[in-house]
């Protein structure tokens, strides 16, 4: 019997058989990330900020979760708990919300979503803390944040209501933003407003028309004081619509 070796055919098996193998381990390793021997390298913290900057950032949150024992740097993978990260997260009384996700590269990601304060309580009655944006109450945490400070009797349903329409109102415009300082209010439930420039206190009067209100107050200050000098008045009244009525510090002058 003649047998003819041939080599073309035995070459084309051999490599099918070697990729069919190849196939194989490369399937089985995607299905089957190697956890059970990577460690943690990397923690990526991202915090996200909403109109305000908010007190939270990224060594509190590290600090907190080795506070906890579950901060992962350096741990195995795969008894790296995103469940129990996310959990202890949502315990500060700064966080609104957070994600914990691991990758195939030994990255734990961790991104939290932060409540975000946007006035701060002082109120005659001793109560000290903060307003978010949803009008909920954030307690006294004692970190420096630049927010408007309201301070007189102020009652909790009139900070989380009224107060936290007008502290909106102020993070949404650049220029009161930065000009308001603080806000006094009444007895009756109106207010009066301390700018950071200027020698003068602004009354509004009962909280109503905000918006109508600071912009009269807009035009006085960019074709009134402009001209007169920031510091002419030490009472200005837009309590009365389409008037503005300013005390000099020697006379009284409506104008």
């Amino acid at each position: 019997m003649n047998l003819t070796f041939n080599w073309k055919k035995t070459v084309i098996i051999l490599v099918d058989c070697i990729l069919a193998v190849y196939l194989v381990l490369a399937i089985t390793a995607f299905n089957c990330p190697d956890e059970l021997s990577d460690v943690c390298t990397e923690v990526n913290i991202h915090i996200e900020d909403g109109r305000a900057k908010g007190f939270l950032n990224t060594n509190e949150i590290e600090r907190q979760l080795k506070t906890a024992h579950l901060y992962p740097l350096g741990d195995l993978m795969k008894q790296v708990d995103v469940r129990k990260i996310e959990e202890a997260l949502r315990q500060n009384p700064l966080v609104d919300g957070a994600q914990c996700y691991k990758t195939q590269t030994g990255r734990v990601n961790i991104i939290v979503s932060q409540r975000v304060p946007i006035i701060r309580i002082k109120a005659e009655n001793g109560d000290d803390y903060y307003i978010d944006e949803g009008g909920n109450i954030m307690p006294n945490m004692h970190y420096a944040n630049n927010v408007v400070v309201a301070t007189g009797a102020i009652q909790r349903k009139y900070a989380q209501n009224t107060l936290k329409d007008i502290g909106s109102y102020l993070l949404s415009h650049q220029l009161w933003r930065s000009q308001v300082e603080q806000i006094n209010v009444l007895a009756d439930g109106s207010i009066e407003i301390i700018p950071r420039v200027g020698d003068h206190i602004v009354y509004f009067g009962l909280p109503t028309s905000i918006d109508k209100k600071f912009d009269r107050l807009e035009k006085f200050y960019k074709y009134g004081l402009s001209k007169a000098g920031w510091n002419k008045y030490s009472y200005i009244s837009l309590e009365f619509s389409n008037q503005i009525i300013c005390k000099k510090r020697t006379s009284t002058n409506n104008i």
